[in-house]
């Protein structure tokens, strides 16, 4: 094993707006955190234990937002869940029969079968239907790193005209946080990365040590850091802040030159909401009959162009484990570089909305699976690590003040 110059960050946004309905089973909205569970969160859960059974040592940190741990914990909702599964396994056995002369398409509904199948079964049997528990699990094992974020998701940079709702959005968020996981949390994702300096103090005050901030928080501050968005810098008030990378974001984000724009993955506009025979279809999509993705997805990217092929479930794990390859000669590259210019191990902060992986990009789960064998596996120059782990390794870092900023358009 080659010595380890540098370090790579994975941070994961948890996030969905509060929808809650009691009154009624016909609310679409909350049809957006089903979709999460089954493409993003079970995945993910999934690829952790994977990880840990087969021994590969990783870190990996997720925000977890106080709407959606609210969500989570609603029993309610936990058997709307049941119940959206229990729909979409009745679909995918009528879809079965439907697709019996086409032996590509069958295969993809036996496929789906068994996928929403395998979540009902992990979700009740498994998981107990208390997914945070399940989170929590790995990290009281030291794998994930959980970090809070703003009461409502509330945008800090407007929010700041009235100091005191920025304390309130801090405050409740670390309180939720500690309900749910028994302890303080050391980080927040500042909700959209908007970064006000009047925030430090409540920070500072309900205990938070680092931020989660857009790369030209960094970049701008006041002076301007030595080593830019490789390693973070501290605030007067002394909070840390972490900035994102841009090249392996754009790497992964990007739809065009990106991975997630790759022709064998599944093409997430086509579903059989839209493309199947409308009295076929009726019992399964939006109460008012207005046509609504289901989940089930039959067609791959193929291109820019209407004439799709189908999904190959096995090309598109094909295509993850490439891409995989590139992202870790990519990182093995700039730290290689970024190593000889610092005088401390340069830090790659990759955060990412986490229902990138796998709700828009559904092979995401599994290509941070590869990705992180490979990186235990291989001869790497580099190793995963926390911002918190980081910060204990390193506490010495340059006082800058970060510029106000968000992820916003043109980071404003």
């Amino acid at each position: 094993m080659s010595e380890k110059k540098g370090y790579v960050s994975f941070v994961l946004h948890a996030h969905l707006p509060f929808i809650h309905h009691p009154e009624s089973d016909d609310y679409l909205e909350e049809s957006w955190l089903y979709e999460a569970i089954s493409e993003t969160y079970i995945p993910l859960l999934t690829n952790f234990k994977k990880l840990v059974d087969e021994g590969v040592s990783f870190r990996i940190t997720m925000s977890m937002t106080p709407p959606l741990l609210s969500m989570l914990d609603n029993k309610l909702l936990q058997k709307k869940y049941i119940h959206y599964l229990e729909q979409l396994i009745e679909l995918s056995k009528k879809e079965i029969k439907r697709t019996a002369n086409d032996e590509r398409l069958n295969s993809l509904s036996h496929y789906y079968f068994n996928r929403y199948s395998n979540d009902l079964y992990l979700f009740k049997e498994v998981y107990h239907c208390n997914l945070i528990e399940a989170f929590k699990h790995f990290q009281d094992i030291g794998v994930l790193e959980i970090i809070t974020c703003g009461a409502t998701h509330g945008y800090f940079p407007i929010l700041y005209v009235n100091e005191k709702a920025v304390k309130a959005q801090i405050a409740v968020g670390v309180q939720t946080y500690e309900k749910y996981f028994g302890k303080k949390p050391r980080g927040i994702w500042l909700p959209e990365c908007g970064y006000v300096p009047e925030a430090d103090k409540y920070l500072k005050e309900f205990g938070i040590e680092y931020i989660i901030t857009e790369s030209h928080g960094i970049l701008y501050a006041n002076p301007t850091p030595i080593y830019g968005t490789f390693a973070p810098i501290v605030s007067p008030e002394g909070v840390v802040a972490f900035g994102r990378d841009i090249e392996s974001s754009r790497q992964v984000w990007s739809s065009i030159n990106g991975y997630p724009g790759d022709y064998n993955y599944r093409e997430f506009y086509r579903d059989i909401g839209y493309d199947a025979d409308y009295d076929y279809i009726k019992p399964y999509i939006a109460h008012n009959g207005a046509r609504v993705h289901t989940g089930i997805k039959y067609y791959r990217i193929t291109g820019d162009t209407d004439f799709k092929d189908y999904y190959n479930p096995r090309w598109a794990m094909d295509s993850a484990e490439k891409q995989a390859g590139h992202f870790f000669d990519s990182r093995t590259s700039q730290i290689n570089h970024l190593a000889s210019l610092m005088e401390t191990p340069p830090i790659i902060l990759c955060p990412y909305d986490a229902e990138l992986y796998g709700h828009w990009w559904y092979e995401g789960p599994y290509w941070l699976y590869i990705l992180f064998k490979k990186i235990y596996y291989d001869n790497c120059n580099f190793e995963l690590i926390t911002p918190s782990e980081y910060i204990d390794r390193y506490p010495n870092m340059q006082i800058s003040s970060p510029c106000r900023s968000s992820w916003g358009a043109n980071r404003l």
